[in-house]
């Protein structure tokens, strides 16, 4: 069953600054990231949020004991206009008893089947991932 389509709204308020609305959310989009996250913070935020999502869910649904997560991006971009992100590095920090082939196997679905949002990129752009687990 498809999904619906994502609906938000932007309100311009001053400067670069925009009021953002979608379902039951608000937040703020700044273009020089002084009061939110520019829109290319948001894209690489998106990404990582949709794949420590996916991480997390997999990971649980595994019924493995996983006590904490964390995850850590790091994009690069191109130096000319228009500046778009050409690589980044997501290292993913987890904490329990979770065995390194379930977190590889969460890592690879997310990638190739789940994430929506690495879908929706360029597949030009160089993804790593790297993780640790801590008991």
């Amino acid at each position: 069953m498809a999904k619906p389509p994502v609906l938000a709204e932007l309100r311009w308020t001053e400067a670069l600054r925009f009021d953002v609305t979608s379902a039951r959310i608000s937040t703020v989009v700044d273009g020089d990231s002084h009061a939110g996250a520019s829109p290319v913070q948001m894209l690489v935020i998106a990404l990582a949020g949709c794949m420590s999502a996916d991480l997390v869910d997999i990971v649980r649904k595994g019924r493995h004991a996983l006590t904490a997560f964390r995850a850590e991006i790091t994009a690069e971009r191109a130096p000319e206009p228009p500046t778009r992100v050409v690589a980044a590095v997501l290292r993913f920090h987890l904490e329990g008893n979770v065995p390194p082939a379930a977190v590889e196997r969460a890592i690879t679905l997310s990638r190739d089947k789940y994430c929506s949002v690495w879908h929706s990129l360029r597949q030009d752009i160089h993804l790593t991932t790297t993780y640790d687990i801590t008991p």
